[in-house]
């Protein structure tokens, strides 16, 4: 019974891609950034963690060599466990972008070849055509923000005047997309999806190439108290062309995508959804996908923690207990493989929090696949990221894609 994974650490990039600079990203490495923080103090922080980055499991399939392939060097820490056990590699993305949605359909197998639409930096940020028919269309009492912010300081600046007049708090970010925010019990959850979905079809008639329109619900009272909670959704523009789980599922394959994985590929080429907003529970949910996965089934999960929680907010401390919080689960993961299953851990892009801003990355990620039969071999550079599509389709039975090449 042959069935794969992919597991996506988002935004874990390990040193800058070859063409970093036209994103002005020279310099940036997500994983050794975090490892020299750790091994210089900056990633300690009471009752959270301590000392040098300690991620065993993933530096035994082979975290450090890959990164060394980039950087010439392996990040402090993650040295001296011995050789690896898993085949190891690296990629770089030929999408134009450095966003999620791009970042993990390439690795479906189709890349990204157009521009997004980013919001410019202006306030307000969004053109007055689309808030105006907001309003009109969801018979809004006004919105909020309508600039560039982070998630978390923008609903203690404005979450208390939001319940107080009911409007929504609309924001944007570096990446190409529309965030709105409302809280879900005084405003409603199923009111500010339908907002959400307005909002999409609006872009849409007016063919800008906004990448997502995400739901953002939150709880709390007052400033401080303000959390989001898991009923995220994120309204993706489709992939320009059928992706590998569209093909799996067309030629009777499975794919039981866990996290935010659905929203990203639009629920197409998805047979069942696993719904978990944190790290931890998209482990138990990847690890219950496993069980009950099928021959030539496909299990593709997100941890959006990585990147949501501590790339964005730039904060090295979390980042790095993230990280080790992972690896001490990563030989669950291992044990509960079949003889004839792969896995594949890897990024989307970079999100290094030791720059400043709040940006992600451009940046190579690595590529780790392990598995029962899994021989250990330096992969080398992968030149897109569709080779770890071309490579589970090859591995589960599938025609070849039209892009990558298959490091099987």
């Amino acid at each position: 019974m042959a069935r794969a994974l992919i597991v996506v650490l988002d935004s874990l990039g390990i040193g800058g891609a070859p063409d970093a600079a036209a994103f002005n990203d020279l310099g940036a490495n997500t994983l050794g950034h975090i490892a020299e923080g750790c091994a210089t103090g900056q990633g300690d922080r009471p009752g959270l963690r301590s000392g040098p980055l300690h991620l065993p499991h993933l530096v035994r399939l082979g975290l450090g060599e890959a990164a060394a392939a980039v950087t010439a060097s392996i990040p402090p820490g993650l040295e001296g466990l011995g050789a690896p056990i898993g085949a190891y590699g690296h990629a770089i993305e030929v999408s134009r972008g450095k966003d999620t949605p791009s970042g993990h359909w390439e690795m479906a197998g189709v890349p990204v070849d157009f521009d997004w639409y980013y919001f410019p930096h202006l306030e307000p940020c969004f053109p007055p055509w689309l808030t105006d028919a907001l309003i009109e269309r969801c018979r809004l009492p006004g919105v909020l923000g309508n600039r560039h912010a982070s998630g978390t300081i923008i609903l203690d600046e404005l979450g208390q005047e939001h319940l107080a007049t009911g409007k929504p708090i609309l924001y944007t970010s570096a990446d190409s997309v529309l965030q709105i925010a409302a809280h879900e019990k005084s405003f409603g959850l199923e009111r500010l999806l339908e907002v959400c979905h307005s909002a999409r079809e609006l872009l849409d008639e007016h063919k800008l190439r906004v990448g997502r329109v995400i739901a953002r619900p939150f709880l709390g009272e007052k400033a401080g108290d303000f959390r989001r909670t898991g009923n995220r959704r994120d309204l993706s523009l489709p992939p320009p062309a059928p992706t590998l789980l569209e093909r799996l599922v067309d030629s009777g394959g499975t794919v039981l995508a866990v996290g935010k994985v659905a929203d990203i590929f639009v629920h197409r080429g998805i047979s069942e959804i696993l719904k978990a907003d944190n790290n931890e529970a998209l482990f138990d949910a990847t690890l219950a996908a496993l069980a009950r996965a099928p021959d030539r089934g496909l299990i593709f999960t997100n941890f959006v923690n990585f990147d949501m929680l501590y790339g964005h907010r730039r904060d090295l401390a979390g980042y790095a207990a993230a990280l080790e919080a992972f690896d001490a689960r990563l030989t669950e993961l291992e044990a509960a493989l079949g003889p004839e299953d792969i896995a594949i851990i890897t990024a989307d892009h970079g999100n290094d929090p030791s720059r400043a801003g709040s940006d992600h990355t451009r940046e190579q990620v690595p590529i780790l696949l392990f598995g029962p039969r899994v021989a250990p071999v330096y992969l080398g550079r992968r030149d897109t990221f569709a080779d770890i599509g071309q490579s589970v389709a090859e591995h589960l039975g599938i025609g070849a894609l039209e892009f990558g090449q298959s490091f099987l």
